[in-house]
């Protein structure tokens, strides 16, 4: 506060408390004090160190009228701090310069909550952020869809944030996103499953059904898996009675996880650039948030709504078994199928083949809640250096380049936008 005074009357600063809507509620409080004057809002997170140049570089790109978000990256400057945050970021990287660049292309980014610009007048039409909505970002994104603007996505880095510290963090802050996408597509359902319902494009219908598939894919092999420790119980129990499945039913789940995985390799070693190490990181931090984003899903098909909860920054305090504790239930799970793998061996053998494959099954099932054990137990080590799996510095190709220029004098906003 005492900072915006020191810069002038145009900066304020505002403190309200208590304010109803969680961030959502806080953006709707700061837009009615916004300037009038004001064509464009832009939105950063309170941990971010942006560049000068960001609103002089983007901000042209409205004078387009059909334009209604400019979106930047969410990037972090901490990648360097330990070894968990680097296998964090090249987590994070995939999203950011696969999944939208591609979904650029086709006008259907998903909003972030930072880096972001949005023209005023259709932040109003569309009635502001959601205080229903927990991803309050990524459903403003959708109804302005909705309503026919386009975005554009820069996969140019002009701001910087920190990353979650501990590993029960970084599994929260992808909770919240995994409800929030459930809480969206519930919400608007009618308009992604019908044309005369919105005025969405086949392409924008496609990636906002087709990009949160492989998280619902997450809840559905939550559901197998117990279903296999079941069915796993049974065949040590009554093995006259239950037989393994049919090998080529137990092929199934290892072929959508070998081609998962091939996937993701060939897109992170060609789209981000990432050496070998990078993308083993990103393998096992993703794998390692896969039974959050299970849960996530399955409560958001039957709740409707969850508390907010800010991603915690720069907290102390990550003790060995804390960090333990953060994993305890896909421990539990890890343990419940590695028990099933050893019970199974020493009482039928690996014999017949299709035994054989179900212990195979067993323990390919197993490898995303031993990453999660892995991960909770690298970010209780913080002085792990982040250089195990060197630094990521290349920045990807943009696919769908703006287009919009315009020469702006130093001090000077561009014409037909005024930011706030």
């Amino acid at each position: 506060e005492a900072h915006c005074q020191t810069l002038g009357p145009r900066f304020r600063f505002f403190h309200e408390d208590p304010l109803a809507g969680f961030k959502a509620g806080a953006l709707n409080y700061a837009l009615a004090k916004a300037s009038p004057e004001a064509g464009v809002i832009a939105v950063i997170d309170s941990d971010y160190m942006v560049t000068p140049n960001w609103l002089r570089d983007l901000v042209p790109q409205f004078l387009r009228p059909e334009v209604a978000i400019v979106q930047a990256p969410q990037d972090y400057r901490d990648d360097g701090e330990n070894l968990f945050k680097a296998m964090c970021y090249a987590e994070y990287r995939g999203f950011f310069y696969i999944g939208m660049v591609t979904r650029n292309e086709r006008n259907a980014i998903i909003q972030h909550g930072t880096m972001t610009m949005v023209r005023k007048s259709v932040l109003e039409e569309v009635g502001r952020w959601a205080e229903w909505c927990i991803t309050e970002d990524a459903e403003l994104g959708l109804k302005i869809f909705e309503k026919g603007y386009e975005a554009l996505y820069v996969a140019k880095s002009y701001g910087r944030g920190v990353m979650p510290d501990t590993f029960i963090d970084f599994k929260k802050q992808r909770y919240r996103w995994a409800y929030g996408a459930v809480q969206i597509m519930r919400h608007h359902a009618k308009a992604l499953r019908r044309r005369d319902q919105s005025r969405l494009t086949y392409g924008q219908r496609y990636h906002f059904i087709a990009g949160w598939l492989p998280w619902l894919a997450d809840s559905i092999n939550l559901v197998f898996t117990l279903a296999a420790l079941v069915w796993t119980l049974g065949m040590i129990h009554f093995p006259r009675v239950i037989d393994p499945p049919m090998i080529i039913l137990s092929a199934v789940p290892l072929a959508f996880f070998v081609f998962k995985m091939a996937k993701m390799f060939y897109l992170y070693r060609s789209r981000v650039r990432a050496s070998i190490p990078q993308t083993l990181a990103s393998a096992v931090a993703g794998l390692a948030l896969s039974h959050t984003i299970a849960k996530a899903m399955l409560f958001g098909m039957v709740t409707k709504s969850l508390p907010f909860f800010r991603t915690p920054k720069k907290v102390q305090g990550r003790a060995f078994w804390y960090a333990l504790q953060s994993a305890r239930e896909e421990g539990l799970m890890a343990l419940a199928l590695l028990l099933g793998v050893v019970t199974l061996v020493k009482l039928q053998g690996v014999e017949t083949p299709d035994v054989l494959v179900w212990i195979v099954v067993l323990l390919v099932q197993s490898i995303a809640y031993f990453a999660a054990i892995a991960m909770s137990v690298v970010s209780a080590f913080a002085r792990l250096p982040a250089k195990l799996i060197d630094k990521i510095t290349a920045t990807p190709p943009t696919a769908r380049t703006p287009v919009a220029t315009e020469e702006v004098p130093a001090g000077e906003p561009p014409s037909g936008a005024t930011p706030n």
